[in-house]
């Protein structure tokens, strides 16, 4: 290294001139050199504060906003993992935490399963585990949940569930004994009635203009009786539904009067309070 340096009034022809002129730039030279290696390095103190000022522990998991390292500008870095998505990390937080991302590993799909619907339009679900989950900023998981739509068709079930219920008022109830039935119909009136408590779900408007239709609302919880004479080869009523399935009804006695319910419950050897309703 060379420096020049020129002393006003130093020098001249002589040869002491120029020697004062050497031993004055030998000295800068041994003060400046010591000041410029200072610099960087008082510029790297300041730099490496962070995460490795920071008392145990110096890395912390998760999202911690209390996990702040040291830092010479005014907005704050932080040594948790969250840091790493929100950009706020200490410069030295990938040298001192020593973190490595850990991608989510899932296993295989398990079988779909039967559809929600015997009878009708359903879904199937599937799921598969995660057997690693992310951590360290990795990747995140894929779906571990899929649905689709299938349509159930039992023959068994299906027979109840496209039944329409026609029904009356338990005023309609014949409770009189007629002599001049025949066998078979005396053999109907002999089987045990049960009872078929549904929920309304759906009334039309004309049921309101009725005279016992008009008690018929939506959420109603209505007790339908079958009776020996309304049951058919199956000892059962048409149109009884199927639990948790929707069904349709109509009114006997008024055909625009119609909706739909859901079958609640079934009781054997039942029947239903005054101001119910019957099947037909």
């Amino acid at each position: 290294m060379s420096v020049s340096v020129r002393m006003p009034g130093v020098g001249g022809a002589g040869g002491g001139g120029g020697r004062s002129v050497c031993w004055v730039s030998l000295v800068l030279v041994l003060l400046l050199v010591p000041a410029l290696l200072l610099v960087p390095a008082a510029g790297l103190r300041a730099a490496s504060g962070g995460c490795s000022d920071r008392l145990h522990p110096r890395c912390c998991p998760g999202r911690d906003s209390e996990c702040r390292g040291s830092s010479s500008s005014s907005s704050p870095c932080y040594c948790d993992t969250y840091c790493r998505y929100t950009g706020d990390c200490c410069p030295d937080y990938s040298h001192v935490c020593h973190i490595s991302a850990i991608d989510c590993v899932v296993g295989a799909w398990e079988p779909w399963t039967a559809c929600s619907s015997p009878c009708g339009v359903g879904s199937r679900e599937r799921e598969r585990l995660v057997t690693i989950p992310p951590r360290n900023g990795g990747a995140p998981c894929p779906d571990v949940k899929q649905r689709r739509g299938c349509y159930g068709h039992h023959p068994d079930q299906c027979h109840s569930v496209k039944e329409v219920a026609k029904i009356l008022p338990d005023t309609y109830k014949r409770n009189f004994k007629d002599p001049w039935k025949r066998p078979h119909m005396m053999a109907k009136e002999q089987r045990p009635s049960y009872c078929a408590y549904f929920r309304m779900k759906e009334v039309s408007a004309s049921c309101y203009r009725g005279v016992w239709t008009n008690h018929l609302f939506r959420e109603k919880i209505s007790c339908v009786e079958c009776q020996g004479e309304a049951m058919g080869t199956r000892d059962r009523c048409e149109g009884d539904g199927r639990q948790g399935t929707r069904t349709f009804w109509i009114s006997a006695s008024h055909p625009r009067c119609h909706g739909s319910w859901v079958l609640q419950s079934l009781r054997k050897d039942c029947n239903c309070s005054p101001k119910s309703l019957i099947f037909v």
